[in-house]
């Protein structure tokens, strides 16, 4: 059975609206399937770690991963709303690219309260302060000269209040921004303590400028979960598989009166996606605005070579893809180096093991010889050897 494709009715549609159709499509191919899983169990069951990093390279989907783990945690949330009404499911915030090359914390803030906040006067907070206030319909007001302490306390106040599964801030990356007298660390810490005052996760999801952020301390990386959402790539066959239906199911739902063929022009569209199905979304978008403003009736490999990303930008993207995947693959002789750290490299493989059950068994030897030792040889119930009487006096 063929796949379903877009409606058909959208052909007698204004261009605008058979464009917004194909914008707001998504696919739940493989890799954003997988990722998103793994993400929903790390944020229902973080185990005592507060702090989830997801990195993968521009264009590979991460914004749709939000958009997607916002709106499971939102209808999960649907049963439990009437008897908590005052609680949220999820704070979704993009972090803003600082304009001063440093990172705005009293931005972040701000943002954050404003996510917060929801319709229902009855369950409104009090952030007892002058400069965070309601005005007279009941909707928050930040004035200008609130500082970033005062800003904080009203944010973790918030966050307690509200309860959310997690926060889920976009852009991540721009926490790196900072001045050349602080040190990295201090950004995480700062995102540590607020997850751990408020009892909320934390998932700061970002390109691969994110990475400096991991094991800057043993602390953090105890607090902390890696989760790496990696392109699709050319040398592994499902993968290849993978990408050509996503091609496939985008060619599908191109709202033109002929489909295309665009599946038999994959590899072209994996050299300029570089196995990105954001970036790959991105330029069949631009391709079918331009097909529609001149009322084509397809889609051809031309239309895509006009609108396709040049070889110097696709360049630079797989260099930092790659960069990134290089710094978060197993390398060679870990294990090795990591048994050297702790010592173990003195003993040979399996030693520690066999002298540890070598220790059980004789402990266990040992207690077994000494409880035979403390049975009474006689039979459990019999008597002991004595004159019984014979006859009265």
């Amino acid at each position: 059975m063929p796949l379903a494709g877009f409606p058909r009715e959208l052909l007698d549609r204004p261009t605008s609206e058979r464009l917004a159709y194909f914008r707001s499509y998504t696919i739940a191919h493989p890799r954003l399937t997988a990722i998103s899983d793994t993400l929903m169990r790390a944020i229902q069951e973080p185990a005592g770690r507060s702090l989830i990093l997801v990195t993968g390279p521009t264009g590979v989907g991460k914004t749709t991963l939000r958009l997607r783990v916002e709106q499971e945690l939102k209808e999960r949330f649907l049963a439990a709303r009437e008897a908590d009404p005052g609680r949220i499911p999820v704070v979704a915030i993009e972090a803003a690219a600082p304009d001063s090359g440093n990172f705005s914390w009293k931005d972040y803030y701000r943002r954050t309260l404003q996510a917060l906040e929801e319709p229902l006067i009855d369950y409104k907070i009090d952030y007892a302060s002058r400069h965070i206030y309601r005005n007279q319909g009941g909707g928050l007001t930040i004035a200008n000269r609130a500082g970033s302490p005062e800003l904080r306390q009203a944010m973790e106040k918030a966050l307690q209040h509200r309860r959310p599964s997690a926060v889920l801030i976009d852009e991540a990356q721009h926490l790196t921004k900072i001045a050349s007298g602080r040190r990295l660390g201090d950004q995480l810490d700062c995102i540590k303590s607020l997850a751990s005052f408020t009892g909320c996760v934390h998932v700061l999801i970002g390109t691969y400028d994110l990475l400096p952020c991991r094991n800057l301390s043993a602390q953090l990386s105890r607090r902390s979960i890696d989760i790496h959402f990696q392109r699709y790539r050319a040398d592994n066959q499902e993968d290849i598989v993978a990408f050509q239906n996503v091609v496939f199911s985008f060619q599908r739902h191109l709202p033109v009166a002929e489909e295309p063929t665009l599946w038999r022009d994959w590899e072209y569209c994996y050299a300029h996606s570089m196995g990105c199905v954001g970036i790959l979304k991105d330029w069949f978008t631009r391709t079918l605005a331009q097909v529609l403003e001149r009322t084509a009736v397809t889609v051809t490999r031309a239309d895509l070579e006009r609108h396709a990303w040049s070889l110097d930008q696709c360049e630079k993207m797989v260099q930092e893809a790659l960069e990134g995947e290089a710094v978060l693959s197993e390398r060679p002789g870990g294990i090795d180096r990591l048994r050297s750290l702790l010592g173990l490299d003195a003993l040979p493989a399996g030693a520690e093991f066999e002298r540890s059950v070598s220790i059980q068994n004789g402990a266990q030897s040992t207690a077994a010889l000494d409880l035979r030792q403390n049975q009474p040889s006689r039979r459990v119930g019999s008597r002991k050897p004595m004159r019984d009487p014979v006859g009265r006096r």
